[in-house]
C-alpha cells in the first residue's frame, strides 16, 4: 500500500482556554492509505498532558520514520501493521493510520463503519459544546454564539481556573444563567486539588449537575477514592485514561471515562476500550482536541455505543477542510457514504 502524509492548519472561530491553557491554532496532519484504487483517510492531531507532548513535529517525524515499514503490507494486514504501531510509535499517529485502515476497508466493502459493526444510529445522544474558562460576562457571550451558531442541546464547562474555585462558581452560574438548556456538564481538566474538588463537586451536585470530569491531575490518581467516597457526582477520567490497559486499576475509583482517538490509537483501542469499561460498569464518553470533522465523523461512527458524546472541535473551526457527519437535533450522525463517510470541501 502507499501511504501520503500531508499538515493542515485550522483556526478556531472562538480560542478555547482550559486549565492547561489557550489553543486557537493547530496544524494536524492527514494521512491517506491507498491500495488497488480505493484510499483511505485519516487524521493526527497534535495534544499534550503534562509533559505526555505530542507535537505536529514529533508526530509527522515519527509517521515518516514508520511509513516505509507499513508499505510492505496491504490494509488487510492489520495484524501485521498492528505490530508495527505498536513499536513506540505515538498515539496520535496510531489513530491516523488506524483510521484511515478503517476508513478503506468501509470503500472497499462498500459500507459505513457503523452499519458494519451492526450499530444503530438512532442510539447517539446530543453532543455537548464547550465553554472554556473565561470572566463570567464572556462566558455569557460564548453561550449565546454557541446558541446562535449550532442547534444545542448539552453544554460542558471547563472549570480549574487557575484564579480558583470561586472564579469557577461565578462562571458557572453565568453559564447556567445564559444557557437554554438544563444538561451542563464540568470538565474540570484536572485543575483542582483534592479539597476543592470535594468542595467543588457537592456544590456542583446542588446545581444539578449530572457527573464530573478530571477534577483531579493526572497522576493524583491516588487520592480518587477519596473522591469518591465524599462525592456525590459521579467521576469520570479523561487524561488519566489513555487506552484499555488503565482502565482496570482506575474502575474502582470512577463512574465513567472519556475516549479520544488520539490518546487512545485509533478505533480499534476505542472499541477495546468500549468493551473493557463496560465490563467494569463504567460509563462511556467520546471526546476530541482539536480535530476537524474528519476524526470527529471516524468517532462519530462509534457515538451508538456511548452514554455521553463531546464532538464538538470541528464546529469551532473556521477553515475545516472536510465535510463528514451533521449536526441534526443537536447530535453528531455520521452519513451513509462508505468507509467514514467524508469528503475533502476544496477538493
Amino acid at each position: 500500500m502507499r501511504i501520503e502524509i500531508e499538515t493542515f492548519t485550522v483556526n478556531k472561530r472562538f480560542p478555547l482556554t482550559i486549565s492547561r491553557g489557550t489553543t486557537s491554532q493547530t496544524t494536524n496532519l492527514w494521512i491517506k492509505v491507498e491500495q488497488d484504487g480505493i484510499t483511505g483517510w485519516g487524521e493526527a492531531s497534535p495534544f499534550s498532558l503534562g509533559n505526555y507532548r505530542q507535537s505536529t513535529e514529533i508526530l509527522q517525524q515519527a509517521l515518516q520514520q514508520t511509513v516505509p515499514r507499513l508499505e510492505v503490507y496491504n490494509p488487510w494486514q492489520r495484524q501485521q501493521i498492528e505490530a508495527v504501531l505498536n513499536t513506540q510509535l505515538p498515539s496520535a499517529a496510531k489513530a491516523a493510520v488506524d483510521m484511515a485502515l478503517h476508513d478503506w476497508f468501509g470503500k472497499c466493502v462498500g459500507l459505513p463503519l457503523w452499519q458494519i459493526w451492526g450499530l444503530d444510529c438512532s442510539h447517539i445522544v446530543p453532543t455537548s459544546v464547550t465553554i472554556g474558562i473565561n470572566i463570567p460576562e464572556d462566558a455569557k457571550a460564548r453561550v449565546r454564539a454557541w446558541l446562535q451558531f449550532a442547534d444545542v442541546r448539552v453544554i460542558k464547562v471547563k472549570l480549574g481556573n487557575p484564579a480558583g474555585i470561586n472564579a469557577d462558581r461565578e462562571m458557572f452560574l453565568a453559564v447556567q444563567e445564559e444557557a437554554t438548556t438544563p444538561d451542563i456538564f464540568v470538565d474540570a481538566n484536572g485543575g483542582w486539588n483534592l479539597a476543592d474538588a470535594i468542595e467543588m463537586c457537592n456544590w456542583l451536585a446542588d446545581m444539578g449537575i449530572k457527573y464530573v470530569e478530571q477534577p483531579l491531575a493526572q497522576g493524583e490518581e491516588d487520592q480518587l477514592l477519596e473522591l469518591k467516597k465524599r462525592s456525590p457526582l459521579p467521576i469520570f477520567v479523561d487524561e488519566s485514561c489513555h487506552t484499555s490497559r488503565d482502565i482496570p486499576q482506575l474502575a474502582p475509583y470512577i463512574d465513567g471515562i472519556n475516549i479520544k482517538l488520539m490518546k487512545a490509537g485509533g478505533l480499534t483501542e476505542a472499541i477495546r476500550m468500549v468493551h473493557t469499561a463496560r465490563a467494569y460498569g463504567l460509563q462511556v464518553m467520546f471526546g476530541c482536541y482539536s480535530d476537524s470533522t474528519l476524526a470527529n465523523t471516524a468517532a462519530a461512527q462509534l457515538s451508538p455505543l456511548a452514554d455521553y458524546i463531546d464532538l464538538d472541535s470541528h464546529m469551532n473551526l473556521i477553515d475545516d477542510p472536510f465535510v463528514g457527519a451533521m449536526l441534526q437535533t443537536g447530535r453528531v450522525i455520521p452519513n451513509n457514504k462508505s468507509g467514514l463517510g467524508v469528503e475533502c470541501s476544496a477538493a
